[in-house]
Formats: structure tokens, sequence, C-alpha cells
């Protein structure tokens, strides 16, 4: 096990972009985690709604309006049932996101990849990931919110999200949630509901502590999808940190067995750790990760091939190329063909 994780965030530092529109940032970590401010007054629950679409339905127990808050830090965590159309909230490239549907279903678009979410689905986003609404037929809730208002980082022993419901892949996890669970979820978000309706200076640690509590039942859900019983703990957090290594150095390690001399352990340890939970081999998570960045820069960059490789660590051009087609199934030029002018 590494005595010390990377605190950057499953992005790429520094990515060469055009600007911070284009591609998603990284989201800076603050270790700190705690406030040393009080917020800003934000007590304003109705100014700059959207309708929520429960409320031509008449159905006053689905109705989410957005509540919001960002703090002197630049902290900043938001409750909404219309992300969709909230301008604002969409253009900040840094947050976090959890997305669950409360009534009918979502089709999403992640990276360019289709995602439909059902009744009782949900899933987890990072900063990185694109994300669009492609059709919204029924009431969701978004959760998000970035690093300076919590830092999973810095806070990983008490959340453990990193690296399993957050990472830098296009592949992200659909959470089943079963009738009780979608209780125990609206009951959450009443609770920021009313703590968010009290603006004092308590209320920013007290929505901080929500947020967790968010974020550890997300990741029950997930660990349950994967049948993490007591006894396979310590096997699912080398696999869990294996990811987070990864996503910090995916430009200049390349080979599990870089890896495995971090995690001190052996290449074939992981992968029959890997294996026992039915996920991919350790390397073809290496190469999920170039391709999804590959990919992003591509499409949301001015960068040209050669500067992407050259960034992403590969020797020459032609090896970019070699790896592109292997990993996709085409080339650099005919993925960006396709998907020119796409929004």
């Amino acid at each position: 096990m590494p005595t010390n994780l990377p605190e950057n965030t499953p992005s790429s530092p520094n990515p060469p972009v055009a600007s911070p529109e284009e591609i998603a940032p990284n989201a800076d970590p603050n270790p700190s985690g705690s406030p040393v401010s009080p917020p800003i007054p934000t007590d304003r629950p109705n100014e700059g709604i959207p309708d929520d679409p429960a409320r031509d339905s008449g159905s006053e127990e689905n109705l989410l309006p957005r509540l919001q808050l960002d703090t002197r830090l630049k902290g900043r965590i938001a409750l909404t049932g219309s992300f969709h159309d909230d301008a604002e909230l969409r253009r900040d490239r840094s947050l976090y996101k959890f997305i669950w549907v409360r009534r009918g279903s979502l089709l999403l678009e992640i990276d360019r990849l289709p995602l439909r979410l059902e009744e009782n689905q949900a899933v987890a986003l990072s900063p990185l990931q694109h994300l669009e609404f492609r059709e919204t037929d029924g009431t969701y809730a978004a959760l998000l919110f970035n690093s300076d208002f919590y830092c999973i980082f810095g806070h990983d022993d008490e959340v453990s999200c990193n690296g399993f419901l957050f990472n830098g892949t296009s592949h992200v996890m659909r959470l089943p949630l079963s009738d009780a669970e979608a209780k125990e979820l609206d009951a959450l978000a009443d609770s920021f509901r009313t703590e968010y309706g009290v603006p004092d200076r308590f209320r920013e640690e007290m929505l901080r502590i929500l947020l967790k509590r968010f974020i550890i039942f997300f990741t029950r859900i997930g660990r349950r999808k994967f049948d993490i019983s007591h006894e396979k703990e310590r096997g699912f957090e080398i696999v869990r940190q294996y990811h987070v290594l990864v996503d910090a150095h995916f430009r200049e390690k390349k080979q599990v067995q870089d890896y495995a001399d971090l995690l001190h352990r052996s290449p074939k340890t992981l992968s029959n750790l890997f294996s026992a939970y039915g996920l991919p081999s350790p390397l073809r998570i290496i190469h999920r990760r170039i391709e999804a960045e590959a990919k992003r820069l591509l499409l949301y960059s001015t960068e040209s091939a050669k500067e992407i490789a050259d960034w992403l660590g590969f020797e020459d051009p032609a090896s970019f190329s070699r790896f592109f087609r292997n990993a996709t199934g085409e080339s650099v030029t005919a993925y960006k063909k396709r998907n020119a002018g796409k929004n």
C-alpha cells in the first residue's frame, strides 16, 4: 500500500487546452477541507431558480428548486432538480455531481457516450467528464459540489470515494437504488433543504456534514454492487488505490508493473484482484484512462494530434496513432471528423 497517495484530482495536471470553457479543468485540492470564514449570505431560495417540471404537474412532493451556497473561499454546493436548464451551474467545470432519477428517466451523454438512467438509478461524475442532457422525461435531483467546498482527496479516509465513484475514465457506474434507499435519499434532500433555510454561521458546516452523508451513501451503494464484504475490504482498497494512482500517473507510467511497484504488489496479484471483482484488467484500466484523456483533448482543445501525443507521454505521433486506433477502432482523423460540429 502506498504511504502517500497523490493529492491531485483525477484530472491530468495543466492539460494543453485552449480555455477552461473547452475542457474540464482540475479541481484544486483543499486538504484542510474546513471553513475559516462564514459563508456569504445566500438566503434566496427562489431567486433565479428555473421552474421545476414537477411544478407544472402539480406534484409538490417532487418539487426541487435550486438551493445553492457559495462560500468566501470559493466553495460551492448546490441541490437542484433543473441542472439541465441552469446555465450558471452548467458553466461551472469544477463540479462533482451526483444525479439520481426520482421519476421517469434521463438520457445523458458522458464524454459522448450515451447513458440512460431509469427511476431509482443514479450516477456519480467527476469534473473531468463532459455531461450533456439529451432527454429529460421525468424528475431528478442533482447534488453538486467543488473541491473548495469539500476535498475528497484530503478527506479520503472519511469517504473513500476517490478512484471508485470518481475517476478520470469515461466509463461510469450506474448505481441502482432500492425503494428504501430512494426514500433515504429523499430524506437527505429534505435535511439539506432544512439546513439551507437556516442562515446562521453554522449552515456551511452543516451542509458539509450532509454532503459527507450523501457521499458515503453512494459509496455504500457502489460497494454493494461489487459485493464488498468485510473480508474483501482490504483487496478492494488496493483496487481503488490503483485507480487513484493511474489517474495521477497515466502520462508517464503506462505499464502495470509501474503501479504494482507503487502498491508493493506483484502484477499477477493485481490481475487476480481485478478479476475477482469482475473488473477490466489492470492494463485495460491504464488504457481506458489514456483513451479518455486523448478523446477529450481531441474534442475540446485546439491542440494538434502531435501536441496531444507529446503531452500524453508518447514517444512520437505514430505511437499515439497506433494506440488510438487499437483502443477505439478508428484513426485520430476519422474520430475528429465524425464528431466535428457536435454539441
